[in-house]
């Protein structure tokens, strides 16, 4: 016998269960998280000395830090803010590598405004990570670090920072994505999130829910609203750890050079799917060599995990130096298991490294500036000044030239570039894509080898 007023009862009971499952799932307020946690978050203010060298064509960009063009130097001062967290209530703050990146004063400022100068005690470009020290008269609260491997897409977070100078502002949002590459560098592996994050909020805390940082607000795409991105906690915990020991990061070193596998690719090795990172080049007496890594292998799987283009770098960088790991290549359709022994990557500029090998100053393109020179992809290497006696100077590169591919890979950033670099033996060539004015070309250029090199 039907029962109507069961049928509405049971009805009832159903959505009062449903809705009350999602309202506990949605926080009323964060208030609580705010009021624990704020005091843990500084703002960082610096003065950094700029010299340029600019023609009329980069006056449209003051806010660059152009070099080496013609025209006479000038030197000015840049007054700059970011944000930061406690982690050591001693005084050690986290923060971006940019925000303190030659800073000539450093001044922080903590929750109940009171100010404290600020020493650099190390930082790491290639991760975007400096770790920074005041003398406090008092005792610090220190913030909790989480663990970024539990956030999942979807997760509530929330930003605490200085953006445009406005001191402890909040914004919420979710997790967009993970595992993000942008072009900053090459151990990109960015969370995206929609809550707001602005200038100034660089360096500053991403919250989870539980008032753990589970991030470090980095990055924006300025045309885009809602796209923002942090450096995952767990890898500034490796970086921050040898910061604050050694000053620096030491990373491991393969010796490969690697690309992307498209589903061309894919088919023309008659792989099964596009997953691994395509092997284009090994440096010889290298890790990779002596493991008997071939041009043309696959690598699926490096110390047990699976690996992409863009996992492998991070992955190799993170293992301790002189370990031997696990191999799987696929090679001509079978695959191979091997051994490799890590050793040190050498952490020389790669600025440095391109000048000596391609003869000519270079700075990086980041995605957010690339877009007024008509990159939109990402970033780029900008041409700042040629070397009439480098590999270039016969070549035609020019000022203002920006690369944008190498070895029919792209390349977002003068780490990048350095590393495929490493990868080339004296006296080979790099064929790098150009963009000039409104037109790509592509130069090829011969590494120097020992004959050339000045005595």
């Amino acid at each position: 016998m039907f029962k109507p007023r069961l049928l509405i009862l049971t009805a009832a009971i159903f959505l009062f269960s449903v809705s009350s499952l999602y309202a506990s799932s949605f926080p009323t307020s964060f208030a609580d998280i705010v009021k624990e946690r704020a005091g843990s978050v500084v703002n960082i203010s610096t003065t950094q000395v700029i010299r340029q060298k600019a023609p009329n064509f980069f006056q449209f960009f003051p806010d660059f830090p152009f070099q080496g063009f013609e025209g006479g130097e000038r030197e000015f001062k840049r007054q700059s803010l970011g944000s930061g967290f406690i982690v050591d209530g001693s005084g050690y703050i986290l923060t971006n590598n940019h925000v303190v990146e030659n800073a000539e004063d450093i001044t922080v400022t903590l929750w109940d405004e009171s100010e404290y100068k600020a020493k650099i005690k190390g930082r790491d470009p290639k991760t975007d990570i400096a770790l920074i020290k005041i003398e406090a008269d008092k005792p610090l609260p220190a913030i909790t670090l989480g663990d970024s491997d539990k956030l999942s897409v979807g997760d509530w977070v929330i930003a605490v920072g200085n953006p445009y100078g406005l001191g402890n502002t909040v914004t919420a949002g979710i997790v967009s994505a993970k595992s993000r590459f942008i072009g900053s560098g090459p151990y990109d592996d960015f969370i995206q999130t929609d809550a707001a994050i602005n200038p100034g909020n660089s360096g500053g805390p991403l919250f989870n829910i539980n008032g753990e940082v589970i991030g470090i607000s980095s990055a924006i795409i300025p045309m885009a609203q809602g796209i923002g991105f942090a450096i995952p906690v767990n890898l500034a915990k490796e970086v921050m750890q040898a910061l604050k020991t050694k000053g620096h990061v030491e990373r491991g070193w393969l010796g490969v050079t690697i690309q992307k596998i498209t589903p061309e690719i894919a088919e023309s090795l008659k792989l099964p799917d596009r997953h691994g990172a395509l092997v284009t080049d090994v440096v010889k007496d290298s890790p990779a060599d002596k493991a008997k890594i071939k041009r043309r292998d696959v690598i699926i799987e490096f110390a047990g995990e699976k690996v992409s283009e863009h996992s492998l770098p991070r992955l190799v960088a993170s293992l301790p130096i002189g370990k031997e790991v696990a191999v799987k290549v696929i090679r001509d359709g079978k695959i191979i298991a091997l051994a490799a022994v890590i050793s040190k990557l050498d952490e020389g500029s790669p600025e440095t490294l391109i000048a000596e090998k391609l003869g000519f100053k270079t700075k990086t393109l980041n995605p957010e500036i690339a877009p007024q020179f008509g990159i939109m992809d990402g970033g780029g290497i900008l041409v700042t000044e040629v070397i009439q006696r480098g590999a270039a100077g016969s070549e035609d590169m020019q000022v203002k030239d920006i690369i944008v591919e190498a070895n029919e890979g792209r390349v977002n950033s003068t780490e990048e570039l350095a590393l495929i670099i490493r990868g080339i033996k004296p006296a080979e060539r790099l064929l790098l894509l150009v963009k000039r004015g409104n037109s790509y070309i592509y130069r090829s250029l011969r590494l120097p080898d020992s004959s050339d090199l000045p005595k």
